[in-house]
This record gives C-alpha cells, structure tokens and sequence, in this order.
C-alpha cells in the first residue's frame, strides 16, 4: 500500500544546500522532508577542495561581492563545527613570471580586510629560503606569501546538517528519487520513489530544487506538472568538472601551498588525513551523466605536472593512491574560461504557482547564507513568521566549549585530550579520529563500551563493528562507499576486500532488522 506524508518543505537534494536548507527550516518549525536519490554528499558536495574559503583568486574577477559573503561565512562556520573545520595558513610560492608581486600583495590586503577577521591571523610575505614550507620546494622559489583559510570535511558538513535537521523533525529520506511532481491546489503534490521502500506521496505547501546537477532536469519535472515555466532559467546553468589525487605525503609541516600556473590557473597542494596530500582542482566544461563522472588520465597528468613544477619530489600517475571528481553546478555568466565562472548563486522563486524554489550554482562556504536567503523568500509566501537562528549555533558535536574561541586549535586540542584520556583503551590513532569525526557526539556513538573488544568486530582497518552500526542507524549509512569514503576517509587505508567484507555485514544487519521489522 502506497503511503502518504504530508509537509510544509519538500527539498529535493541532499548535497550541501539541500542539508542545510532543511536544517534551518527544520529549526523555525516547519515540517520538512528532504528526499536524495542516492547518498547525502554523494556527488558533488563531496567533491570539493574541501575548504572553507573566501576565494583568493575570485578577487581577479572583480567578485569582492561573494568573496566579502565567503570571508563573513568563513568566520561563523569555524565556530560551528570545530571538530570537522579548522584554521588552515596556505603559502603562496611567488612565481616571476605570473602574477606580480605588487598585485599579489593587494589581493592579500583586500582579503584580510573584505570583512571582519576576528580568529584568523592576517597575511603577510616569507621568505622560502627560511620558512619551514620553503624546504619541500624547488630552488627557484625564494619569495612566498602566507594567508589564512579554512579546512572543512565536505561530506561530514552536510550529514551533520541533515542530523540536526532530523533532530529539529525533518524527516530525511535517502536513495529516494522524486520521479513525479505537479500542482495541487495551493501546493504540491509528489511522488518519491525508493528501492527500500517503494513509492510514497507527498503533499507539500512548497518545494525545494536543490538538486545541483541534477536541478535543471528536476525544473523540467516539475514544469511538466504546473501551469508556468518552472525551469525559465536551465539554460543558464553550466555543469562545470572538477577533479582531485591524493598521493603520499609530499612534505611534513602543517601549511598547505597554493600554486600559480602559466595557464592563468591556480592548484592546491593540502595536508590530507595525515599520511597524504590532496592536489586540485581542475575545471573542465563537462557535457555528460553527472552521477558518472570520473577523472581522466590528461586530468591526472595536468595535476602531476602543475605539482612537480613547485615540488622537489616528482609524481606521476603512479603515485596516486585516490582520485575523486564531481560536477559543480554554476550559473552561466558568459565566461568563456570555466575557471572565471562565477562561484555565486542564484534563488529564483518561480512565480505564479504554489511557492517553487530553484537554486542555481552556490558553494560550500556560503551554504549557510543561502539557506538564510531561500527561507527569507519561502517564509512570506508560506505566511510563516520565524526568525534568522543558524549564525551562532553549534552544529551536532560542535558544542566543545561554549565560551568565545571555539575555533582557537587549543580549543579543540583541548577536547581531544580529554577525549584520548577518557577512552585511554581505545588505540591513540583511533581515538583522536573519533573526536576528530564526531566531537562530542563520540561518546554516543561509542555508547557503552569499557574494552576495544566491546566495540565488536573489526570489519576494516579502524572501522569496528560498533561505529559502522551508529553510521548506518543513526547518519543514514547504506553502504561500504557511505562509511569508508564519506562518513570517513578509512577507505584510504583499505583494501577491497574490507569494502567486501564490511557490505557483506551491513547487508546481513539490513536482512535482519527487515526481520524483526515484520515481526
């Protein structure tokens, strides 16, 4: 028998915009339902350079504008959740021949001072033949710049926006696709489809495309439902690919580099999960199935080579250990060169029908803001009044002290000292990934283990029985992929047949819980 829910948001999308859209709906009372055809983050959302970032090289764009709303964001989110982001100081080796110097020291300028910076420090110039991030690069480069930014777990941000929306009353609903939509009366009527649970109907006073790849075709649905245009805007959306390696460590400090290329291009070189560096990105027009993108073999050997002209150590594809690549959906500005496409977003409320709101392009850093800016025009035509409460609440294990310098890195040193002592049984590396992963939500994911063989079987280099349970009960974990590579990066560490083993016993869990369901 088909079932039927009814509510006042349905968001279809369960990427960073989507998660966090319904987070803040969820918190000013409204009755949300948030669908997602495969996985939270599982596409794009996860695909990111993973900083929370003001957008140095957006200044060449003259786009002081979004750069000036990142920089704000930056600030409010490192105070969110300083578990899963944290300060980051990047160098920027000074290369003669592209950007010169004097431009470099204004762009500088105008980030520290686009908004208020109250935790991170402010840019300055180093020598590389002195400073500690000199000695892993080449001989050419004496003269570099230091700035500040902010690192951030792409994929764990959006679950833990989605957490807190389940928690606040969303209902969220994973590997479930909104195949049918159409008007009913002064709402909405749509039809979700899922493999696990067949289909179910929901009524809706409003929707929500946030759909990122994915949004201009669910426009289209959703037009063939209604009496207007709802998709006027797809052809203004540009899928644009961005792709990423990961190789063994390439240099011992904390800073990570920021690399000027002859194609006007710029990569990032990023400490990654300790034993790894992360390289990226590139930025290629992409034409193809969103869900299906993967690097190429040129896109490998661009990133090896913009690498190997900073770095003494030379890699090459062999070096790779991982590689991920994701399609951002950006607005069309007309910019021939898909690295200049506008980073900005677009609301469009389509007029004359039930309250139907597209979102057009967006980034990780300003999802806060956006979320703020689509209840700001959803609220009114819903005859809703609530107001603006995301800027200073913590996100779920975020609350590691609740006085003012949540992100000063004593602060969550601090947390993790604490933590390790406290669980003094479990093994160091593990334990500090569990305050790193969950905060001050570790302690309900361990729940009542007093001995590591508490925590059952270890189905994975560093994945216990235990934590794998509270990843598939509790953050919507359906598979190997959701945990190793999403939920954690213990994937880095395995081999295939832990994604073999630990599929298997997610699917023998699911087999019996089906069980005890029926009866």
């Amino acid at each position: 028998m088909k079932q039927h829910q009814q509510c006042d948001l349905l968001i279809v999308g369960g990427g960073i915009n989507g998660a966090g859209i319904a987070r803040d709906a969820s918190g000013r009372g409204l009755k949300v339902i948030l669908c997602e055809q495969h996985d939270l983050a599982q596409h794009t959302s996860s695909a990111s350079t993973k900083l929370i970032h003001g957008g140095l090289r957006y200044l060449e764009y003259y786009e002081f504008k979004l750069v000036r709303k990142s920089l704000q964001e930056r600030e409010i989110l490192l105070r969110a959740a300083p578990h899963i982001m944290w300060p980051l100081r990047f160098v920027m080796p000074h290369d003669a021949g592209q950007r010169p110097a004097w431009m470099i020291r204004a762009g500088l300028f105008l980030y520290d001072h686009l908004a208020r910076r109250k935790f991170l420090p402010a840019s300055h110039g180093v020598s590389l033949r002195r400073h500690e991030a000199g000695a892993p690069l080449k001989g050419d480069f004496g003269k570099g710049f230091v700035y500040s930014d902010g690192w951030v777990d792409d994929a764990r941000l959006v679950v833990l926006n989605a957490l807190d929306a389940s928690e606040r009353g969303a209902t969220i609903l994973t590997g479930t696709e909104c195949v049918a939509v159409r008007q009913q009366g002064e709402g909405w009527h749509a039809t979700l489809r899922s493999a696990q649970h067949g289909e179910l109907d929901v009524t809706a006073r409003a929707i929500v495309n946030a759909a990122g790849p994915w949004a201009a075709r669910f426009a289209a649905v959703a037009a063939a439902g209604s009496a207007v245009d709802a998709a006027k805007k797809v052809q203004g959306l540009r899928l644009i690919k961005g792709s990423h390696i990961i190789v063994p460590r390439l240099f011992d400090h904390p800073y990570a580099y920021i690399f000027q290329n002859p194609d006007k291009r710029i990569i990032f070189a990023i400490p990654y999960e300790e034993q790894f560096t992360l390289i990226g990105t590139t930025d290629l027009e992409y034409t193809g199935e969103p869900g299906q993108v993967t690097i190429s073999a040129d896109e490998v050997a661009y990133l090896c080579q913009m690498a190997n002209r900073y770095f003494n150590k030379q890699i090459d594809a062999g070096d790779v250990v991982w590689t991920y690549s994701g399609v951002r959906p950006l607005l069309d500005d007309s910019s021939q060169n898909a690295s200049a496409v506008t980073r900005d977003y677009l609301l469009e409320c389509v007029e004359n029908t039930p309250p139907f709101l597209n979102i057009w392009g967006g980034k990780i850093t300003t999802y806060r803001k956006l979320a703020e800016e689509a209840l700001a025009m959803l609220l009114p035509r819903l005859d809703v009044q609530a107001s603006e409460w995301t800027a200073h609440a913590p996100l779920p294990g975020g609350d590691l002290q609740q006085a003012g310098a949540l992100i000063d890195g004593d602060a969550f040193a601090g947390f993790s000292r604490q933590f390790c002592a406290r669980y003094s049984w479990l093994p160091v590396k593990i334990a500090q990934r569990y305050a790193r992963c969950y905060g001050t939500r570790a302690e309900g994911m361990i729940g009542k283990a007093t001995q590591l063989s508490d925590m059952g079987e270890e189905l994975a280099p560093g994945m216990y029985e235990q934590e794998a349970g509270y990843l598939a009960d509790v953050e919507w974990a359906r598979s190997a992929e959701d945990i190793l590579w999403r939920r954690t990066k213990c994937g880095l560490h395995c081999q295939p047949q832990h994604f073999v083993r630990l599929q298997a016993w997610l699917q023998q869990r699911a087999s019996v819980d089906a069980v005890r369901a029926r009866h």
